[in-house]
């Protein structure tokens, strides 16, 4: 997204929290191409008769994202954050219920993107991933936003580390840091 479609993006969202309705239609049509992107990515790994669709997936977040009226919109930035938040609970609302209908069922993969991956299997089980990164959130919230900005938000280095308000080169250490024990973590999930 160029400089001026992200400014559109930013004087949408104030508008929008100020309860302009109109602003958060324009916005969704704005956005709609780069949550999509953001759809496909996470449901890339999911199997061939996974029964959530991007559009479905998008549609869902950005739901979820327009009930949040306490929010105070600031920009493209912020807003993609919250957007990856709302992607990662639908995917995870879905695993779930798709698991308790079955009760017991098969996992539900997700494909682990190319520059997440520390070694090993290029799959992950969704349901793991949750009660890893609730593990983790226990210990240090900041890491599980790290996951949700570079993951599931698909935001660079750079954004995420606007967003956490920290250096990119410290996030980058971080990231680095937290895929280690996420993949130690799943690993040991998987092995049980």
């Amino acid at each position: 997204m160029n400089r001026g479609a992200s400014g559109q993006v930013t004087n949408l969202l104030r508008r929008w929290s100020k309860g302009d309705l109109r602003a958060a239609d324009r916005l969704f049509r704005l956005v709609y191409d780069e949550l999509r992107t953001l759809a496909v990515r996470q449901l890339r790994g999911e199997r061939s008769d996974h029964t959530l669709r991007p559009t479905a997936l998008v549609h869902e977040a950005f739901l979820r994202l327009a009930t949040h009226r306490e929010v105070i919109w600031r920009n493209r930035i912020q807003f993609f954050a919250l957007a990856a938040q709302a992607i990662r609970r639908v995917l995870v609302d879905h695993a779930r219920a798709r698991l308790a209908e079955k009760r017991a069922g098969s996992w539900q993969r997700v494909a682990l993107e190319e520059e997440a991956a520390v070694e090993g299997p290029r799959e992950l089980d969704l349901i793991s991933l949750e009660a890893a990164l609730e593990e983790l959130s226990a210990v240090d919230p900041d890491k599980v936003r790290q996951v949700e900005l570079r993951f599931f938000g698909g935001l660079s280095v750079d954004e995420a580390a606007e967003v956490l308000g920290v250096s990119a080169s410290t996030l980058a250490r971080e990231w680095r840091m937290t895929r280690a024990w996420l993949y130690r973590r799943l690993a040991e999930s998987e092995a049980a």
